[in-house]
C-alpha cells in the first residue's frame, strides 16, 4: 500500500543550470512510461511534461522529484489551494518541480499545455488557483444502477484498453504454463472535483502471466525483497472470481527496469 507525507521540502535549491544529463531516446521512453504508471497517468500530456522534465532536469533529479511525490502521497498528499480535495498522484509530482526548479526550467517544462491533459496536468497548469465550482449537485450513488443502463442503451467502442498494476505479489501458483498472481488494491487514489470515491476502496486482481514472462520476474524479486511488480494487462471480470482478472500483456519489476536504465549503450541482456 502507498501512503503520502505532507512536506515542506524540495529537492534543493534551485540553480540556473537548466540541463540535466542526456538520456538516450529508449531509456528516456522507458523512463517517461514507469514514471506516468506510477502516478496513475495515462494521457499524453503528463507523459510530455515528463519527457520535458527529463531533457531539462535530467534523470536523476526527476526521480528524486518522483521519490518525494511518493512519499508525499504515501503520508496524506497534498490538498489544492482552496482545500476542496487533494491533489491527484500526478498533481503532487508536477507541484513539487514548479515549486523546487528556477523560473527559466519551470517555462521549459510547464509552457502552453491546455488541451487533452491528464488530472496531473491540469492540476500543473491549474497552479494555486482555486478550483472553479460546477454548481452541479453531488453525485447520489443510488442512482448508478438506473444511470448505468441508460448509458449502456448507447455503448461507445473501447479501441485501446490497459491496467497496469504496480505491487509486491504473495502467493504464486502455477498451473500449467500460467502463474496466478493475487494483488490487492485498499487504497483509492484522490480523484478530480465531482467524481465519487468507490464505497470501498478494496479491489482484487487475479493476474494470469506466461510462465516465460514469469520467470524473469520471479528472479528479481526473490534476489530483492523491496523490488515490485510492474504488470499491464487486459482486464476482464470471470464468474468465477470475485474481482478484476487482468491478463498479462507485459511483466518486469521496478529492478529490472533500474539495471536496464543504468546498462551502459550498446548493452544486450
Amino acid at each position: 500500500m502507498v501512503t503520502t507525507r505532507t512536506t515542506e521540502s524540495t529537492t534543493g535549491p534551485a540553480t540556473e543550470s537548466t540541463t540535466g544529463p542526456t538520456i538516450g531516446k529508449a531509456a528516456a521512453r522507458a523512463a517517461i512510461d514507469e514514471i506516468a504508471a506510477q502516478f496513475g497517468e495515462t494521457e499524453d500530456e503528463p507523459k510530455r511534461l515528463i519527457k520535458r522534465a527529463l531533457r531539462t532536469l535530467g534523470e536523476e533529479r526527476v526521480r528524486a522529484f518522483v521519490a518525494q511525490a511518493l512519499d508525499v502521497e504515501a503520508t496524506g498528499g497534498l490538498l489544492l489551494p482552496d482545500g476542496s480535495r487533494r491533489r491527484t498522484p500526478g498533481g503532487v509530482l508536477f507541484h513539487l518541480m514548479r515549486t523546487g526548479i528556477d523560473k527559466k526550467a519551470s517555462r521549459k517544462i510547464f509552457w502552453s499545455h491546455t488541451t487533452g491533459q491528464g488530472q496531473g496536468a491540469q492540476e500543473s497548469a491549474q497552479g494555486d488557483s482555486p478550483a472553479t465550482a460546477t454548481g452541479a449537485a453531488p453525485f447520489d450513488g443510488a442512482v448508478f444502477g438506473a444511470a448505468a443502463a441508460e448509458a449502456m442503451s448507447g455503448t461507445g467502442e473501447a479501441t485501446t484498453v490497459k491496467l497496469t498494476l504496480i505491487g509486491r505479489p504473495g502467493t504464486v501458483v502455477e498451473r500449467g504454463d500460467v502463474v496466478l498472481v493475487a494483488l490487492r488494491s485498499e487504497k483509492a487514489p484522490s480523484f478530480p472535483k465531482g467524481v465519487p470515491a468507490p464505497e470501498s476502496p478494496q479491489t482484487d486482481y487475479m493476474v494470469l502471466i506466461g510462465m516465460k514472462q514469469w520467470r524473469k520476474v520471479a528472479e528479481a524479486l526473490a534476489a530483492d525483497p523491496a523490488d515490485k511488480v510492474i504488470i499491464e494487462g487486459y482486464p476482464t471480470v470471470r464468474p468465477d472470481f470475485v474481482g478484476i482478472t487482468v491478463h498479462a500483456t507485459s511483466a518486469t519489476t521496478t529492478g529490472i527496469q533500474a539495471a536496464k536504465r543504468a546498462a551502459p549503450a550498446g548493452a544486450t541482456g
